[in-house]
């Protein structure tokens, strides 16, 4: 591991800071500067030196980093860094922010308070690729008791991050045995012939994706991970390419689906939306029965363990 010292923290102002000073935004001085530096403060005396590799020069008078450490090791001016900790409205960058983030070892979401105090949106091209999204023990469980209803959380990429059985029982797909990355409802509605063939209208359907996406992905314009899901899109389906050329634009609304399966005819269930996270588009999906001869078909579909996957 890389070892630091107090004398890797530059004296001089000139620095990663300056060289992007024309693109700074002022912290609005509406009293959140106070709080900022006093999380900053707090998140640098929380590490310990040892485990981060940094050399033991001189006694410690106060747990955890030194400034001039923190200062080093996002590469910036000492001189700014302890003005900001101090709580005065200075000049930041994103990039300069998450290079203090970084240093301060924050999680996502401490990374995210630490742009939200400072007025400033985090650029999708500084957070990195897409983290392993997962769902807490109680969600998972009421996805469980919902059974047979079918159900699922699903980002605003429309990836899976949870779901039920009968949600894989009512699209015939064993969704925990495919591969992480194709576990998207799109995707999967692009490529997989048991969801195709689940469908009454997979054409409405694509439709109705393809402008959900666009209206979505106008917000994340240049965003890496949006961009590489939309390439995947295009290169699975002729269809998709030519539905996303119509630049048609929908909103999220409850609506209700037509579903069918050999052991039970078509059946019909209200696709209705909740918001579990609204800042990251996160949503609960679950699918009511519309009527009784709906409910008794969801209570008909074969077992998971009977789906057959595709060759």
């Amino acid at each position: 591991m890389q070892e630091w010292s107090i004398v890797n923290a530059r004296q001089d102002p000139t620095s990663l800071l300056d060289s992007v000073l024309d693109s700074h935004e002022a912290i609005a001085a509406t009293g959140r500067e106070a709080e900022l530096g006093a999380f900053l403060r707090a998140r640098r005396e929380s590490l310990d030196p040892a485990r981060l590799g940094l050399s033991r020069i001189g006694r410690r008078r106060t747990p955890g980093l030194r400034r001039e450490e923190v200062a080093a090791m996002a590469d910036i001016g000492i001189t700014w860094y302890t003005k900001l900790e101090q709580g005065r409205p200075i000049r930041v960058s994103p990039k300069v922010l998450n290079a203090v983030a970084a240093a301060l070892q924050c999680s996502a979401s401490e990374t995210d308070h630490l742009f939200t105090l400072a007025g400033l949106q985090r650029p999708s091209a500084l957070a990195g690729t897409a983290a392993c999204e997962t769902v807490s023990i109680t969600v998972q469980r009421l996805l469980d008791q919902l059974d047979p209803i079918p159900a699922l959380v699903q980002n605003a990429r429309f990836d899976i991050v949870a779901h039920n059985d009968a949600y894989c029982r009512l699209l015939g797909v064993d969704i925990p045995r495919l591969p992480p990355e194709d576990r998207n409802c799109i995707y999967l509605a692009l490529t997989h012939p048991g969801w195709r063939s689940a469908v009454i209208d997979w054409e409405g359907m694509i439709c109705h994706m393809v402008a959900l996406y666009r209206a979505a992905m106008a917000e994340h314009v240049q965003d890496p991970l949006w961009e590489a899901q939309l390439a995947r899109y295009m290169a699975a389906s002729d269809r998709f390419r030519g539905l996303w050329q119509r630049y048609q634009v929908r909103g999220i609304q409850n609506h209700v689906k037509g579903f069918t399966h050999p052991a039970t005819g078509p059946f019909n269930l209200t696709q209705t939306n909740f918001w579990t996270a609204p800042r990251n588009g996160a949503r609960l999906l679950v699918y009511v029965p519309a009527d009784e001869h709906a409910e008794a078909a969801l209570r008909k579909l074969p077992a998971l363990r009977d789906i057959a996957q595709p060759a």
